[in-house]
This record gives structure tokens, C-alpha cells and sequence, in this order.
């Protein structure tokens, strides 16, 4: 699970990287990947966590944390914030956003940061709209890239419309589901009219996404991982498949596979380069076998939770060709490596549970699965703690989760 260290011999890592995410998600794997992966190769790494003991503060590869849980909305908070980071550093560091909240500040008001950090510069407005589920829908449109098709409800008759015209199931989306307050899944499959009806009875003038439900599955469920210099040149590039999801059918990647798919790629890269977008980036993709064309399903304009899935025969990853891009180093040239998967083992046990009950999945062949994997997102020889406390923490939701259930029941006044 660890680098070809030899491969990244004379490379300078002096400069430090910052882990930034505004999410407060205590259980985000890809902060952790990040840490892992340029902390081996020697970087001195640094992190904003939302909570004491968050998993990935407590890797070996953290050279300091803080405990900060900025309001998005906040931009001359957050703004201080992270001045206030730098200067505890006392140096020009590399920041890697790793949620789309991140990457949007970062975009629409970092330019004031310059002086402290590196980071990828893209069109102000474009993370904006990447990350929102519709906006994205209705560039795609604009551009002729494939795509699920889509619409903006807000009332059950609005949404009944959409079902007559696609059938179910269909995918309910949270617009923007980096403001989800009210701990709502960003992605839900719908059965049938009833369940489409209930989601759809929101207060005020609130608005949901629907989409067609494209049939997903082995073989059709694909991601892009690369990085864009700042001349939107993809200097690094990775296609995967998607094996297994939590939520299943609907959610992250809980097992991925690094996979070649020649045209894929080229599609990806083509549509990044008509972006002109620049930085880490990680998209999903559906085969639609309609009409066989790969359709575009989220494009997120940060580094994807699963991106340790590709390290190539050099060693390197998206964050290392990123890191070594903005401190003015050549990537080395190193060869893909199909086949490597990639476990998030917190996650896989219930989304394989879910494919056993749907009949697309046994024991054995979970098992085999399991036994192929080449690198966790938590379980790590050489850093153990954070798979630790990944261990306590879901423990904890665990044994909380059916008074989490009475407490926000429908129709129960939550108390304060």
C-alpha cells in the first residue's frame, strides 16, 4: 500500500500543504488519502479538522492541526481563518481543497490568499457551477456534452410530470447539497409516486432536482480523476469503474477499480480543455446503453474522495501532480496500472449488504473482492491511528442511530 519511494528520489517536498474543506464531515477519507500520500513522499502536511479527535488530525503524517469549523458564508472569517493558518506556518504552502464548498471559495474569493498559498486558479465562476447539480445539467446542455436528463421541482404535481415522462425509478438531488442543513441525503433513488411525493413537500419556495435514472451497475458506472495545469492541459489522468457504492447504486465509491477505457478519457479531457478549467478534478460517468454514450452524472472541481485508487508505476497520484505543478516541478513519467482497487472499508460491509439483498451479490464473491484489494481508504501498516478512531467513531453513530431515528421521526418537534 505504500509509495515506490525510490521513484520520487530528488523531487523537492520542502514546501508544506494544507488539507481546507469547509464540509464538517469527520469522516472524510479523501483528507486522508491527501495527507497520506504526500506526507510519505515528505511533505510537511497540515490540516483544518472539525473535531479533536477527527480521524485524519491524528495520522503520523500531520505535522500540525486546527480545530476549525468555518461558516462557508463567512468569507471574511474564513478569509482570516486561513491568514491566520499561514501564519502559524510561516511560509508559502500548497492548499488543497477537498470538498466542492472549498473549492468555490477558493475560486470566488482566494485571490487575496496568493500571497500566503498556491492553488489552482479557475475561471472564477466555473466550481460554481460544476458543482451544482443543475447548473451542471444545463452547461452540458449548452455545450452538447451526454447527460441524465433533468429538471428543477417544487411541488408533487411538478414531480409527477417528470415520472409520466421517464418512469421510475427516479434520482432525487439536492441542488446544492454542500448547504444541506437539514441532514438529507445529497442523492436518493425513488420508487414510486408516493415516496416521490413525500420528498417533494418542502417549506417556502425551496426547489429539488430531478433526474432520469440511467441503469447502473459493473461496467457502467464509471469516474475521472486528473489534474489541469494553468494551461488546462491534463498532466495527470486516471479512468475507474465503480464496482460498488454506498448508498448502493446512488453513492460514493465503496469499491473502485482503475480500468483503461480509451474513449472515456478522451471525452474527459476533451470537455475539461472547452472548460478551460484548471486544478484537481473528479467526475462521474454513467453508459447509457440506450443510446451508448457515456453521460455525464456529477462534476466535482476537487479532489475526489477516492482518488488513491490511481498511483501509477512512478508513484504518483492527482495531489502529487498538483503539489508538484504549483511548487514548479515536472511530474514523472511513470505507466498505468490496471486492475488496483480501491476499498473503503468503513462503507463496503453495508453497500454489499444492500447488493445481497438486491440478488446482484454472494458471500464468496464478496469475499474474493475484498481479498483483491490493494490499498484502504482508512487501514494503513504504516499509520494506524485513524483507522482507529474510524472504528470508535462509526461505533459511536452505531449505537446512536436509533435515537438519532426517534428524535428526528416525522412529525416529532425536534427540542432543543
Amino acid at each position: 500500500m505504500g509509495r515506490h519511494h525510490g521513484r520520487l528520489d530528488g523531487l523537492d517536498t520542502s514546501t508544506p500543504a494544507v488539507v481546507f474543506k469547509l464540509d464538517p464531515n469527520v469522516m472524510h477519507h479523501g483528507g486522508l488519502g491527501l495527507i497520506r500520500s504526500l506526507g510519505r513522499a515528505g511533505v510537511p502536511m497540515y490540516a483544518v479538522q472539525e473535531h479533536r479527535y477527527a480521524p485524519a488530525a491524528h495520522s503520523r503524517y500531520v505535522r500540525g492541526h486546527w480545530v476549525w469549523r468555518p461558516d462557508a458564508q463567512d468569507v471574511d472569517g474564513v478569509l482570516r481563518g486561513l491568514r491566520g493558518i499561514a501564519e502559524r506556518i510561516g511560509r508559502t504552502a500548497v492548499l488543497f481543497p477537498t470538498d466542492d464548498a472549498g473549492a468555490i471559495f477558493l475560486a470566488e474569493h482566494g485571490n487575496s490568499l496568493r500571497e500566503w498559498f498556491s492553488f489552482p486558479q479557475p475561471p472564477h465562476d466555473l466550481p460554481r457551477l460544476l458543482a451544482g447539480k443543475y447548473t451542471m445539467y444545463r452547461l452540458c446542455q449548452a455545450l452538447g456534452v451526454p447527460c441524465a436528463q433533468a429538471t428543477m421541482v417544487g411541488s408533487p404535481d411538478e414531480a409527477g410530470e417528470f415520472a409520466d415522462r421517464f418512469g421510475f425509478p427516479v434520482v432525487v438531488k439536492l441542488p446544492t447539497p454542500w448547504r444541506n442543513g437539514a441532514g438529507r441525503r445529497s442523492t436518493t433513488i425513488v420508487h414510486d409516486r408516493a415516496e416521490l411525493a413525500e420528498l417533494c413537500r418542502l417549506p417556502g419556495d425551496q426547489r429539488l432536482m430531478l433526474q432520469e435514472y440511467l441503469p447502473g451497475g459493473i461496467g457502467h458506472d464509471w469516474f475521472f480523476h486528473g489534474y489541469c495545469d494553468a494551461e488546462a492541459r491534463c498532466t495527470a489522468s486516471f479512468v475507474g469503474t465503480k464496482e460498488r457504492s454506498y448508498p448502493a447504486h446512488a453513492g460514493l465509491t465503496s469499491l473502485g477499480r482503475w480500468a483503461e477505457n480509451a474513449e472515456l478519457h478522451r471525452h474527459a479531457t476533451d470537455l475539461l480543455h472547452r472548460l478551460d478549467f484548471r486544478g484537481i478534478v473528479d467526475l462521474d460517468f454513467r453508459w447509457d446503453a440506450r443510446d451508448g454514450q457515456y453521460k455525464l452524472l456529477d462534476f466535482n472541481p476537487r479532489l475526489g474522495a477516492q482518488f488513491r485508487l490511481f498511483e501509477d508505476s512512478a508513484g504518483v497520484d492527482v495531489a502529487l501532480a498538483a503539489y508538484l505543478d504549483l511548487t514548479g516541478q515536472a511530474t514523472p513519467a511513470g505507466t498505468s496500472v490496471p486492475g488496483r482497487r480501491f476499498l473503503v472499508e468503513n462503507y463496503d460491509p453495508i453497500a454489499a449488504l444492500r447488493y445481497w439483498r438486491d440478488g446482484r451479490l454472494g458471500l464468496r464473491s464478496w469475499a474474493d473482492s475484498v481479498r483483491a484489494v490493494d490499498e484502504t481508504a482508512w487501514y494503513a501498516r504504516d499509520d494506524l491511528t485513524p483507522f482507529a478512531l474510524m472504528c470508535l467513531w462509526m461505533g459511536a453513530r452505531a449505537a446512536t442511530r436509533p435515537l438519532r431515528r426517534l428524535h428526528f421521526r416525522p412529525g416529532k418537534e425536534k427540542k432543543v
